[in-house]
């Protein structure tokens, strides 16, 4: 949540002002209605990163269902289909050249899909199923946040020298190493997901442990 909030403070005020000169994302020749879709994409997406907090806080999902059911709606419909949908749009005529295209296409496209998978998940009952998707759909949400972290790290440590202070997204050392963040973003986003969700539960590792613990103490009785 705290990441959440110091990510929105500092990139959605500038699109509030609906102003497209505060934007440091200009919009290509000839598509004067980008500046409103990005908005668009940044205001939803703003409601998918702040509800989707709540939706993996056990503690929340456990004592507030019908809360967690209402903000889930929220999620999917006022979240992440507008900004999926948009942020595929916007993403496609990308300044930043055609490695950051590929990939904003190809997050928005498998965002839509594994939060479409969870909510079909929901309404089938299919529970387990439904928690799985969507801390999937989680990972991908955050990769925005992810990407900025990566395209810092990537342009410190192997463009610094390269960069100047009149560098923009026509610059082709920018478009590189945000073309790296974007992707290494959302796969590392994706690795960490599935580690989550496949990693053993508390009560796995206890039972792995007494196993060793009986294997050990058969193996002293038999040297016995």
């Amino acid at each position: 949540m705290f990441v959440a909030l110091a990510f929105m403070a500092l990139t959605v005020p500038r699109y509030l002002t609906f102003n497209p000169a505060n934007t440091n994302v200009p919009a290509p020749d000839g598509f004067g209605a980008h500046f409103w879709l990005l908005t668009g994409h940044v205001v939803f997406g703003s409601i998918a990163m702040t509800t989707c907090c709540f939706q993996i806080w056990p503690a929340f999902r456990n004592r507030f269902p019908k809360a967690h059911r209402v903000m889930g709606r929220l999620y999917v419909f006022a979240g992440v289909l507008p900004a999926g949908v948009l942020g595929i749009i916007v993403g496609a005529v990308s300044p930043f050249g055609p490695v950051v295209r590929v990939a904003n296409v190809t997050l928005g496209v498998v965002w839509l899909i594994v939060t479409v998978v969870g909510i079909r998940m929901a309404i089938q009952r299919r529970h387990g199923e439904h928690r799985r998707w969507m801390i999937r759909s989680f990972a991908l949400t955050f990769a925005i946040v992810a990407t900025r972290i990566w395209s810092i790290v990537f342009a410190v440590a192997f463009f610094a020298d390269q960069l100047t202070e009149e560098a923009g997204p026509l610059d082709p050392t920018v478009q590189t190493f945000t073309g790296m963040g974007v992707w290494v973003a959302m796969i590392v986003n994706i690795l960490a997901a599935e580690w989550w969700l496949d990693r053993p539960t508390a009560s796995q590792r206890r039972a792995r442990k007494a196993r060793r613990a009986r294997r050990h103490q058969s193996q002293d009785q038999g040297m016995a």
